[in-house]
Parts: structure tokens; C-alpha cells; sequence
């Protein structure tokens, strides 16, 4: 078995990993790589083979299935992420009805008005850091709001929560799970102390399936986890990654701008390009799994690429053009299968409305050329900037 070293393909792999992971194609869809961080894995590079095993039984979201302990379900508790049927089926009806369509749209006032006071913040200077003006704040706000998270707690929130998802080092990220753990189980304690309220975390608390079911405190704490990380983290970076592609792609611009009918079809592509979650979260081989011509030995720790797969040029002709008249059906950057994101019709709505109303308010927008090169988040989960400097 050959181990593909990715610390040796140092920063290029993530500034930009597409021609690696194109490399690492031809020779097959799925590898065994050695992070940068010292973990061994599997990571799915197919497009074909990566959707076939997001929905795959064999390859487990729970790490107690596989005999492996997981420092956020231990201190915080099971959420859909690390759960399988019949807990993942559970768990998911007692809160997926907070995130129909209907729902979700009734939020677009709110979100629309959130934008356009971002935006009014950002007008005079003449020039911004598009992350901490309005990529993180949007999104943060909505989901805080929608869970009922205090305004004074969210910078705090912020700096757990990028930690988590693309740790700086393991030591750092386990520090701050720890510390996001006891602030919401303290978070949920006081909800359930208050009474009644008008929030997605006080509904969840008296939500009761038809047979009486509930969700526990360990499971709300959890829950509340996965919202709040999931419920950002994917939206920063979708704006960012999204707007970056549209600003060093002139041509697709000012397709849009002379057409905002193609703005969905805009965002659908900025997902698939360059989508926000480089690869799903891990999984684990029940039995030997086979990917192609290799078998995935029993207990092996499994990450289908979602970044990888959208750029395959199997599934997509011409894969590395940024196109947003492509037809991008199928694309795997909300996942697949029973796992398939919950909050896509949320980060969809946040998406559209930001790029719409920045591209409408600042027709002169632009990369800023003095801003010196971009930071790129660690890690394979997400895939983003740190910074993104634009004036207009």
C-alpha cells in the first residue's frame, strides 16, 4: 500500500488542491494519504465513487461502531454527524421540520435586511475585508438569532468555532471544544430555566415527535453544537470562495450582472467550483469496503471528497472552468444520501441574497491588489480564506 504524504505538497495543496487531487485521479479514486497533521485515511478523489459512498451503510458516521472515541461526541454528545440509522432517522425528524423550505424562505426578509445593513456599514470606507464584513456577520447573525445566542457571545463563538473546523494544531482544537461544550450546555440550561421563547433552540426543547419522543439534554447540547458550526462555517466560506470566483472570473460577472436570472444557477456553480467543505466528515469501514480496483480494509477511516468529486471531469466537462450557466446537477457540496445537509436551503437563500445585494450595491467591486496573498484555512474539512480584501 502506497501512502500519499500530503505535507509534502505543502502550501500549493491548500491554496489550491484541485491539480493534486487530479493527479491522485488518474491513478485511481480513492488513496491512502498521511495529513499534514499526522492522521491516516482514505480519501475518495471520484466523483462517481464519492457519491457511492456518501450513501454507502458500510462506511459509518458513528465512531463507536468502529470502536473509536471522538473528543466532541465524548464532551458534548451524539449529533447527526456522527450518528447512523436508527438514531441518525431520529434525530433528524425531531428537527428537520424547523428547516422545510417554507420555513426557511419565511427567514428571507430578516436575512435581506441583515445584508443590507452589513452593506451600509461597508459603503463609506470605500474598501473591506469581505470575511469580517459581511461573509462571517451574515450568516453568524442569522443563526444566532435563530437560536437564540446571545449578541455579546458571538466573537467569542467565532474563534471556537474556527478553531474546531480547522485547527491550527490538535491541541488547540480540542481546547476549544471543550470550551464550546460547557458554554452550551450552560446555554441550554438557561433556556430551559426561561420558559418559553421565540427561538430554534427553546422549540427544540419542547419539540415532541408524535410518539412523545424528545430530544435529551446531551442530544439538544449536541444539536445546538452542530447548528451553530454547521449553521456558519459552510456560509462564510460559500459567499467568500463564491465572490472570489465571480471577481477573478470578469467574464462570468458581468454575465451576472447583466442577468441576476442567472444568479441561481451562479451559486450552484460556486458550490461545485469551489464549494465550502473541501471533504465530508470522516466515516468508518464496517468490512473490507471496495473503491475501484482497492479495497478499504475493515476500521479505516474514510473522507469522500466533496471538493474532488466536483472537479472531475468524468462527472463535469471542462471541470476547472468556472461557468455559471453549467448544468451543475448532481454536485456534491451539500453531501448525499441520508447525511445531505440540513441547512442547504438556508446557506442557499444567505448566499444569494449576499451576492445579489454586493454586486447590486458596489458595481465597482474588486479584489484589492495591495492586500499581499491570501490565507488559506488548514485542514481538509473546510476550504476557505481567512481574509478577503476587496474594494470598489
Amino acid at each position: 500500500m502506497i501512502t500519499v504524504e500530503l505535507s509534502e505538497y505543502g502550501e500549493d495543496f491548500t491554496a489550491d488542491p484541485y491539480p493534486y487531487y487530479a493527479k491522485l485521479r488518474e491513478s485511481g479514486p480513492v488513496h491512502h494519504v498521511r495529513t499534514p497533521l499526522g492522521d491516516e485515511l482514505w480519501i475518495v478523489v471520484g466523483h462517481a465513487e464519492a457519491r457511492a459512498a456518501l450513501a454507502d451503510p458500510r462506511l459509518s458516521k458513528s465512531p463507536a461502531a468502529a470502536g473509536v472515541q471522538m473528543l466532541d461526541e465524548e464532551v458534548i454528545g451524539p449529533n447527526l454527524l456522527v450518528v447512523d440509522p436508527p438514531d441518525h432517522t431520529r434525530l433528524r425528524k425531531l428537527v428537520a421540520r424547523e428547516f422545510t423550505g417554507r420555513r426557511v424562505e419565511a427567514l428571507r426578509p430578516r436575512v435581506q435586511a441583515i445584508t443590507d445593513e452589513l452593506l451600509d456599514a461597508m459603503e463609506p470606507h470605500g474598501h473591506a475585508d469581505l470575511v469580517e464584513a459581511l461573509a462571517f456577520p451574515l450568516p453568524i447573525t442569522v443563526i444566532c438569532e435563530l437560536l437564540g445566542v446571545p449578541t455579546a457571545d458571538r466573537d467569542t463563538f467565532r474563534t471556537w468555532s474556527t478553531e474546531i473546523v480547522a485547527p491550527t494544531s490538535t491541541e488547540a482544537g480540542n481546547a476549544a471544544v471543550y470550551a464550546l461544550g460547557g458554554y452550551l450546555e450552560a446555554l441550554v440550561e438557561d433556556k430551559r430555566r426561561a420558559g418559553p421563547a421565540d427561538d430554534l433552540l427553546s422549540a427544540l426543547l419542547r419539540t415532541r415527535a408524535e410518539d412523545g419522543d424528545r430530544l435529551s439534554a446531551a442530544e439538544l447540547c449536541a444539536m445546538a453544537y452542530l447548528l451553530l458550526i454547521a449553521g456558519h462555517e459552510t456560509t462564510v466560506n460559500l459567499i467568500s470562495n463564491g465572490v472570489r470566483a465571480l471577481l477573478t472570473h470578469p467574464d462570468q460577472l458581468a454575465a451576472l450582472r447583466a442577468d441576476f436570472g442567472l444568479l441561481d444557477g451562479a451559486v450552484e456553480e460556486m458550490l461545485r467550483y469551489d464549494g465550502p467543505v473541501e471533504t465530508a466528515t470522516v466515516r468508518f469501514a464496517l468490512e473490507p469496503v471496495p473503491v475501484g480496483d482497492t479495497v478499504i480494509p475493515r476500521g479505516a477511516a474514510v473522507l469522500a471528497g466533496l471538493g474532488a468529486g466536483d472537479r472531475d471531469s468524468a462527472r463535469f466537462p471542462d471541470p476547472d472552468r468556472f461557468d455559471i450557466r453549467r448544468d451543475t446537477g448532481g454536485h456534491l457540496a451539500f453531501g448525499h444520501g441520508i447525511h445531505y445537509c440540513l441547512g442547504a436551503p438556508l446557506a442557499r437563500l444567505e448566499g444569494r441574497v449576499a451576492v445579489r445585494s454586493l454586486l447590486e450595491r458596489f458595481p465597482g467591486l474588486s479584489l484589492d491588489p495591495s492586500a499581499g496573498p491570501l490565507d488559506w484555512l488548514p485542514g481538509l474539512l473546510i476550504r476557505g480564506v481567512r481574509r478577503l480584501p476587496v474594494r470598489w
